[in-house]
């Protein structure tokens, strides 16, 4: 609506048509609403201004943003330039229209440090035409190369580049107001007003900067390519005034789209004919950040209406403009006209509730906007006279936005109004499908139409009063463009006339007067620092010297770990394994063995300081090895980039690191990334901001995006600018902060997270001094100045009376009681409480104020006077006034250093405080200055924030709620009231906080550490010694409080991240702890030694329930109170009925804009990743932001987002920090824990009960003889420690063997089994988490195809032990087919190729392989590839039938087998039975095929290996002879290849006339005494060469869940075969934590309810046809669980009764540790143990077959009272057996005494009976 100066409308007359037009509408829903516009009333609007601020220099704000509105946009898309400051097209002897006199000009001095000769610019580089005329130098596109004069070298041209838009042409004209150039010399870009270009290249001008004056000579290159002086600049012929042109009428047609062509063709480069906008992107042309007006009708309905231009193809708007307008012309120059891209730019509301954005979004260089339709003369009809005196009166010409309708005739001065259809264009809302608008709640009807939408945005505005008008063109400019302004007014003096105003007190006396008089009233002396009144005063000399007392805050000295940093911590590494599991093969972290990092912060000297403090007390460089205890506090620098000018080079030295070093993961961390995060392309724009661009040249260059051991993570707390449709994040790989849902979390916390949700809610607590205010006295003085002094920004109006307030204040409280009421009384209570509480105790600690003063020069304004009054008023020793400048260090006067000091305790004498943080307790102002605040952490002893400046500039949601984020912190418990008894924390973020912890626990199965009882096995496990902080704070429960020294922290660390340092104590025993930190006996590492050797000792941890020394007497930790303006308390405070803060309905960011206009609303309950979906859906980036470019594919719609990217978001000052610093810890232990493996590391048992070994064998021998070895006796004993919990085998050595040393030893709970961490050697075996490039083709999971080359064959024969025929599958892929043999057809499988006893071939292995795997297609350890050192090996996983497709999907090379669906439930044992009786039958096969061949048949290999999936590593030992020393004799041991161990056994001589071969179980308690013997005839597990010829008739018992291998051994030894164990060679089996031989999981049948006791083993059997609670188990499984637990019941005479066993026969059962079993086998020919007088305690009878007979069993004697169990499949063969066995004879039985297994009878319950020995 033009400018609210360019004359007003009859404003009654239009108000009532407008409402009336708007009434009648509204009303009607078909026809369009009649024109309100018949005529326009236009008449001279006089205001009451000073001579000097009508004057014709239009460089003021208003006119400046009006004409801003009206100049031509540019061409050259490079160029993101707006006119902002209009240079005067005259000379000065040409003001003569003005009666005022020119300003004085006085330069603004020169920064400090920076050159200020002649010829060059201040960045110190040559500027002369004689130095560079022979240089090539790159301008961009529309730029030219001129020569500026300055005075001081009148021989010399300095080369300048300029925009050629603001030159004038070759007849003086079209040149643009304003200025645009780039600095040559040192490559500045971006000068916007030629007065700071001028200051920048050194002109040192005496008058008023012009570029007409001193823009000289255009320079031209000659045919040589000499850069040298061409013709002048015609800046001239423009100085011809034009008188009023002879009146012309004209009609603009309404319709937008009129097509007349203007006669002239191209001008000045601006070229004729009509611009058309392109519709679909809505994104005008122009460079600058352009606004349209908007506003929102508050209606019903969740969903927001805001408009914005998305130009439909159709509109071609056209404009006519007879060239650019100059400052003063009455009127425009009737010549041609031309054609000229608009930047008529209607203005967004800032009514503060309304949604408000920036409607044009971002420039696109293919869609020239078109806005100003010139007017043109038109025949006389219906007309409004434009008045000839228009523009001279107003100063701008005025816009009409084209709204509908027809407009009328204009007739008189048309050059001086524009006419535009942007604001129609703006409420052209995209077509919605109807599902669109479901989505939104809405349906077609409810939208209105879109006159209706321009009716109520143009009564709005009319509503608008002056200050809101002036609040609505600010909020145009970005943070950039006004704080330039601010600048602007400052250099050029416009504030002059406001300064002066303040030279005066509220009371009219003048200040600095004032002030003098009190300071000589007050002579030498000053207020007394503390511990006193404000009247006592002492000398200056005598204040310095006091010192306060000590005040130790140990809560502040030691830097720890909180729960919700680890879980976030976890979180983050889950994603990263969620990454390298994602099979796209971006991130292979088996790659790896070291972490290295660097993080990247904004510009800010502090923030360094901050993030090195966290780093240097976290311990974390020394923790991941990357430097030493002594040199890590100077090495933390190179850890820490700031994005300056010097980030280059220190990057470059990064990027050299991560390509020398592949096996290192590199984390590059992009704290607070949402700052500055333009695209370096996006030239110009930069406004010669230094810090442009580059943080996009730095984490989205080439090097970054393809290096693959560099993750990049960027963490911010207002990460809306990452969340974008460009995004290069995926959405899955953003880790958000976690929230505290219940109250039962909330209660475990000492102190809770107060952050801006906290502040909102707080106003609804009722307490009488709110947390967030707002200072209504304030800002009716602020209203009141903005309209006496219109011309500047309310910024500056707003600093200088705050300045004013704050030295009132200090006046009012120390000398001058009458300024009192002269102060508000906000502004009182805050400098009365700052500079009271030093005085009240004798610590002297006081509280922090922070101002916050965005505009660099406005705060050193600030701190200069408010620094002045203090010292005036003798308070420089009571409180310190500090510039907070990013760009500078802290200075803090030495008296309070000192102060500091003292508090700390022992700081060493050079100390000086670096960060907020090191001033706690100091009472102190901080003027906070810088564009944005970026992320600085300040003490607990603040307690005012003062925003009062942040106001209508900060309408996104960024710019806003990070201003209040200064204020976030922790806060005790007690602080959080009223309605806050539930923080609104809804069930669905405790569900998704659960889900996400399951995910962290399964990630840690491979982390978690079980306790290793030694270190010593392991010199290179390489695991972290804790520093206190190391991967764990809290100890687990097991710990209590007793810490060992490992967990001590060095006394010198202090602090903590982001706030959290005031929690006091660790989050509650429920944590638990990171990776290996499970226990104290930690292997200790090489690489890092305990920290708590520096400084003065180690100190305990604080512990939950234990604050620490020191915090009892801590006040309760408060959060600070907040002072906001106006406009942001309503944006903030409005958290009413349930919706959220209206902050979060304001455009997310100033570098994003909205996609739709039309979109639904955030509402209160969406969490922070429903957020981020919604703004990727809905925001777009700008053409300036750094993800502009990340266009989607054309073809495909798909964006790239880059895979190793992550991005961590949590609230301000919530402890990211520390999350992502303890993510780098447990990220680089699970990189050392992929490199490790838990082994299991146990004796062997039953040591003292074998059989001596009477036959001496030879050491050192490679291989048994057959012929002593068949003499040695068989060791029945079972030596396995997995069997430890199992019943003793008898022989008679165990019936010599004392009881109560068995009895104490059995007698103990299960005990977690013994392990310890081995790195993992080149030839160990892997599961699917294992990737290189080595076994990259044996893994193969990528292809696609993968899956359909394999096929599927069945396989059949018959089975005498289960009576049936069987059908096995196989899946053969194509490349492992030549191990089988196919009929001629190649369709049906016929055997598996096998090679002959007599092959020697060092490249293969003869026997194959099979291994049994269930539940662990993840961590079977199935990867053979380096245990078999890559050679070819058969190798074939046994599965069941419902786990294949699993299996197939992980491991697509490996043949399978499959058993039949009827095993899905079975045992171990099944798979053990159908391995052998497949190998048999496949023998069989190949002996008659090769036999075909002249093959004999026992030349055929008969040995398969049966291999468990857990095992990983083999060694071999041997004895060192030291027989010259006393001591025994050292074992060496060396890890070996699979393959060389196969190797060596089927080496073996005479190797058919074995029936088993196997190795020893690994153990670090391996001595010479146990490898004295080379070769064992005893027990063999989990690793065995089976020969299938041999054992034939001797077969696995299908059956079995339990000790199925030592059953099948002792019956494989009674059949008089040998068994043989190589001891020189050991097996190390990995600790897997998931599947394998676990438990069912025992349930009910039929499930009553859902929260049943456990059920006990004992409940596993019950009396036949009772009403028992059947269960869903397998038979076999409930009946073994059974005997496990029930030999007190079963065999109460055994119990502990070794002389005399149980006897089992043809069977081996464990029931229970407490028995011993004798194992008799029925067969004739068999080999038993001598049961010569021995008297059996029972008799175990399984499933015996006819061998067992009534004469067998009458052979054995046994004691009276002992006791019998028959089992049997059913009732009615348990009935014959006891017939058969003539049982009753000699045994008892009673009804009651019959079982069965608790099955229902479709599962076929096992029955067993009873009875005892007569």
């Amino acid at each position: 609506m033009g400018n609210s100066y360019a004359g007003q409308l009859k404003s009654a007359q239009f108000e009532e048509a407008l409402h009336n037009s708007i009434e009648a509408s509204l009303r009607c829903s078909s026809v369009v609403p009649r024109p309100i516009f018949s005529q326009l009333y236009l008449d001279p609007d006089q205001h009451p201004f000073s001579s000097a601020d009508v004057k014709p220099k239009v460089e003021d704000l208003d006119k400046d943003l009006v004409h801003r509105y009206t100049q031509n946009g540019s061409l050259d898309f490079s160029n993101n330039l707006t006119v902002n400051e209009m240079e005067d097209d005259e000379d000065d002897e040409e003001m003569s229209d003005s009666n005022s006199p020119p300003i004085p000009y006085s330069q603004k001095p020169a920064p400090e440090g920076s050159c200020t000769t002649d010829g060059f610019c201040q960045a110190g580089k040559d500027l002369r035409l004689v130095s560079l005329c022979m240089e090539q130098i790159d301008i961009p596109a529309g730029f030219l190369l001129v020569g500026a004069k300055s005075p001081n070298l009148p021989e010399h041209i300095l080369v300048c580049a300029v925009d050629k838009r603001f030159l004038p042409d070759d007849h003086g004209k079209n040149a643009l107001l304003g200025f645009s150039g780039n600095c040559i010399g040192c490559g500045e870009r971006g000068f916007r007003y030629f007065t700071e270009f001028s200051n920048h290249i050194n002109l040192k001008l005496t008058t008023q900067p012009k570029k007409q004056k001193h823009l000289k000579y255009y320079l031209v290159r000659s045919s040589q390519g000499v850069l040298s002086k061409g013709p002048l600049i015609c800046w001239k012929e423009c100085r011809s005034r034009q008188s009023s042109a002879t009146c012309h009428s004209m009609k603009p047609n309404s319709s937008v789209s009129s097509t007349v062509t203007p006669e002239n063709g191209t001008t000045n480069g601006y070229k004729s004919g009509f611009i058309q906008t392109d519709a679909a992107n809505g994104n005008s042309s122009h460079g600058g950040k352009s606004n349209a007006s908007s506003s929102t009708p508050a209606r019903p309905g969740n969903y927001s209406l805001s408009p914005r231009p998305s130009y439909a193809s159709g509109d071609q708007a056209t404009m006519f403009i007879s060239g650019p307008p100059k400052k003063r012309h009455r009127g425009w120059y009737p010549g041609s006209p031309v054609p000229q891209p608009g930047l008529v730019v209607p203005v967004p509301t800032v009514r503060p509730l309304s949604r408000t954005e920036s409607l044009l979004s971002a420039p696109v260089p293919q869609t020239p906007l078109t806005g100003i339709l010139q007017p043109r003369p038109i025949p006389a009809g219906e007309t409004v006279i434009v008045p000839e005196n228009l523009l001279s009166n107003s100063g701008v010409r005025p816009v009409i936005l084209i709204g509908y309708g027809t407009l009328p005739y204009f007739y008189g001065n048309v050059g001086d109004i524009v006419v535009s259809p942007l604001l129609v264009n703006c409420y052209k809302i995209p077509q919605l499908e109807n599902k669109d608008l479901e989505h939104l709640g809405l349906t077609g009807s409810q939208l209105l139409s879109v006159e209706n939408m321009i009716l109520l945005t143009i009564q709005y505005l009319v509503r608008l009063g002056q200050h809101q008008s002036r609040a609505l063109a600010e909020s145009v400019l970005t943070t950039s463009e006004f704080l330039k302004e601010i600048s602007y007014e400052l250099i050029t003096g416009k504030v002059s006339f406001l300064a002066s105003h303040f030279k005066t007190t509220s009371l009219g006396d003048d200040l600095d007067k004032l002030l003098d008089k009190m300071q000589q009233r007050r002579g030498e002396s000053v207020v007394t620092p503390f511990n006193g009144d404000l009247n006592e005063c002492v000398s200056a000399q005598e204040a310095a010297a006091m010192i306060p007392t000590q005040n130790l805050d140990l809560d502040n000295e030691t830097f720890q770990i909180y729960e919700p940093q680890l879980t976030v911590a976890r979180k983050l590494l889950s994603q990263v394994c969620a990454i390298a599991d994602s099979g796209s093969q971006s991130l292979d972290l088996g790659h790896f063995s070291k972490v290295d990092f660097i993080i990247i912060v904004p510009r800010s000297e502090v923030l360094v300081q901050q993030t090195l403090q966290r780093i240097r007390q976290s311990g974390v460089l020394v923790d991941l090895g990357l430097e030493e205890n002594g040199t890590a506090y100077q090495r933390a620098e190179k850890y820490v980039v700031r994005l300056d000018n010097e980030i280059q080079t220190k990057f470059e030295v990064f990027m050299r690191r991560v390509k020398q070093n592949p096996y290192t993961l590199f984390v590059l961390v992009h704290d607070n990334s949402h700052v500055e995060l333009t695209s370096v392309i996006s030239g110009s724009l930069s406004h010669g901001e230094p810090s442009h661009g580059l943080a996009d040249r730095v984490i989205n260059c080439r090097e970054v995006l393809e290096a693959f051991n560099l993750l990049v993570l960027q963490v911010s707390s207002f990460p809306y600018t990452l969340q974008t449709q460009q995004s290069r994040i995926s959405s899955s790989n953003e880790v958000h902060w976690i929230q505290l849902d219940s109250m039962e979390d909330m209660s475990r916390q000492e102190k809770l997270y107060f952050g801006l949700n906290e502040y909102s809610k707080s106003l609804q607590w009722g307490i009488t001094s709110p947390l967030l205010r707002c200072d209504e006295t304030f800002e009716k003085m602020v209203n009141t100045l903005l309209e006496r002094y219109p011309r500047l920004h309310s910024m500056v109006v707003r600093c200088y009376l705050l300045i004013q307030q704050y030295s009132e204040a200090l006046m009012a409280l120390t000398t001058m009681a009458s300024l009192r009421d002269h102060s508000t009384p906000e502004t009182l209570s805050i400098m009365d409480d700052l500079i009271s509480s030093p005085g009240k105790t004798r610590s002297g600690r006081g509280h922090m104020l922070i101002i916050r003063v965005p505009s660099v020069q406005l705060a050193m304004l600030a701190k200069e006077r408010l620094q002045e009054v203090r010292d005036k008023l003798g308070l420089q020793y009571r409180f310190e006034i500090i510039l907070g400048n990013p760009a500078s260090e802290l200075s803090v006067a030495t008296h309070f250093v000192t102060r500091l000091k003292t508090w700390r305790g022992n700081e060493p004498e050079e100390w000086t405080p670096r960060t907020y943080q090191d001033l706690e307790g100091l009472p102190c102002i901080v003027i906070l200055t810088g564009k944005d605040p970026l992320g600085e952490t300040f003490p607990r002893s603040l307690k005012y924030c003062d925003l009062r400046l942040i106001d209508s500039s900060y309408l996104t949601r960024t710019a806003l709620e990070q201003e209040v984020g200064l204020a976030c912190c922790y806060v005790s418990k007690e602080v959080i009231r009223g309605p806050a008894v539930a923080l609104d924390l809804s069930g669905k973020e405790q569900e998704r906080a659960t889900a996400s912890e399951n995910d962290a626990d399964e990630l840690l199965m491979d982390l978690e550490r079980p306790q290793s009882n030694s270190s010593a096995v392991t010199g290179t496990s390489g695991s972290i010694m804790e520093n206190g902080v190391s991967s764990s704070s809290t100890a687990d429960k097991s710990q209590k409080l007793s810490l060992t020294p490992s967990f001590q922290s060095p006394a010198n660390s202090m602090g903590l991240d982001e706030g959290v340092s005031t929690v006091t104590a660790g989050a509650g025993d429920t944590l638990k702890q990171e990776c290996d930190s499970l226990g104290p006996q930690m292997a200790s590492s090489t690489t890092s030694k305990p920290s708590s050797s520096s400084s003065s000792g180690p100190r305990d941890l604080p512990w939950p329930g234990q604050p620490p020394q020191g915090c009892r007497g801590l006040p309760a930790a408060l959060p600070p109170i907040v002072i906001l303006s106006k406009a942001a308390y309503s944006l903030l405070g409005s958290q009413r009925g349930g919706k959220p803060p209206a902050s979060s309905s304001l455009l997310p960011h100033a570098d994003v804009a909205w996609v739709s206009s039309l979109r639904p609303l955030l509402h209160k309950d969406m969490s922070s990743e429903e957020q981020s979906l919604y703004y990727r859906q809905w925001t777009s980036a700008r053409q300036h932001h750094a993800d502009f470019s990340n266009q989607p594919d054309p073809a495909s719609g798909a964006r790239t987002c880059h895979p190793r990217r992550l991005l961590l978001t949590g609230p301000p000052q919530v402890g990211k920090t520390g999350s992502y610093l303890q993510f780098l810890r447990i990220l680089f232990r699970m990189l050392i824990r992929l490199l490790e493996v838990d082994v299991y590391d146990e004796g062997e048992i039953n040591t003292g009960h074998n059989e001596s070994n009477e036959v001496s064998q030879s050491e050192g021998e490679p291989w048994p003889d057959i012929e002593s070895f068949s003499k040695m006796p068989f060791d029945v004993s079972v030596h396995d420690p997995k069997y430890s919990l199992m019943s003793l085998v008898y022989t008679e050595k165990l019936a010599a063997v004392k009881q109560e040393a068995i009895k104490d030893a059995k007698a103990e709970e299960p005990r977690k089994r013994g392990t310890v961490s081995m790195m993992l050697t080149k030839y160990a075996a892997y599961n699917t988490f294992h990737h290189c490039e080595q076994c990259h083709q044996y893994m193969d999971f990528t292809s696609a195809s993968q899956m359909s080359d394999s096929t599927l064959h069945a396989f059949t024969f018959s089975s005498s032990m289960l009576g049936e025929e069987v059908q096995l599958y196989f899946i053969i892929p194509k490349s492992k087919e030549s191990h089988f043999v196919f009929s001629k057809q190649g369709k049906h499988l016929e055997s598996m190729r096998l090679p002959l006893v007599s092959d020697k071939n060092l490249n293969a292995v003869k026997s194959p392989i099979f291994t049994p795997s269930s539940g662990r297609h993840e961590h079977g350890l199935l990867n053979l590839f380096h245990a078999m050192e890559g050679i070819s090996h058969l190798h074939l996983l046994v599965v069941k039938e419902y786990e294949m497709p699993l299996y197939r999907k992980y491991w697509p090379n490996h043949i399978m087998l499959v058993l039949p669906g009827m095993f899905n439930n079975a045992g171990v044992g099944a798979a053990r039975f159908l391995i052998k009786e497949l190998s048999y039958h496949n023998l069989e096969l190949e002996r008659n095929r090769l036999e075909e061949l002249g093959v004999k048949r026992q030349c055929v290999w008969p040995f398969i290996v049966v291999m468990d999936d857990s095992c990983v590593l083999w060694n071999v030992h041997s004895v060192q002879d030291q027989s010259s020393q006393p001591m025994e004799a050292g074992v060496s041991s060396k890890n070996v290849s699979l393959k060389s161990v196969l190797q060596h056994i089927e080496a073996t001589p005479k190797i058919i006339h074995y029936a088993i071969l196997g190795i020893q179980k690994w153990s670090s308690k391996l001595t010479s005494q146990s490898l004295k013997a080379p070769f064992s005839r005893c027990h063999v597990h989990d690793f065995i060469l089976l020969n299938i010829d041999l054992t034939q008739n001797v077969q696995y018992d299908f059956n079995r869940y339990f000790c199925e291998d030592v059953d099948f051994n002792l019956r494989t030894n009674s059949s008089g075969l040998l068994i043989c164990r190589f001891n020189n060679f050991s097996l190390m089996k990995k600790h897997v934590q998931v599947g394998g031989q676990r438990d069912f999981i025992i349930k009910p049948k039929i499930m009553v309810s859902e929260s049943l006791a456990p059920i006990l083993p004992l409940q596993y059997v019950c009396a036949p046809d009772s009403e028992h609670t059947l269960l869903a188990a397998p038979a076999q499984f409930l009946l073994e669980k059974f005997l496990q637990h029930a030999s007190y019941k079963l065999f109460p005479k055994a119990i502990r009764n070794f002389k005399s066993p149980v006897l089992a026969i043809d069977c081996y059962l464990n029931i229970g540790p407490e028995v011993a079993i004798c194992y008799v086998s029925s067969r004739p020919h068999s080999s038993n143990v001598s049961c010569e007088g021995v008297f059996f305690s029972g008799l175990l009878l399984y499933l015996c077959d006819s061998f067992v007979g009534a004469d067998l069993l009458k052979k054995f004697k046994f004691l009276k009272g002992a006791t019998l169990c028959v089992i049997c499949q059913d009732r009615s063969s348990l009935r014959q057996t006891i017939v058969r066995l003539e049982l009753e004879d000699e045994w008892q039985f009673r009804l009651r005494d019959e079982f069965q297994t608790a099955n229902s009878s479709d599962d076929k319950p096992l029955y067993f009976l009873t009875g005892r020995h007569v």
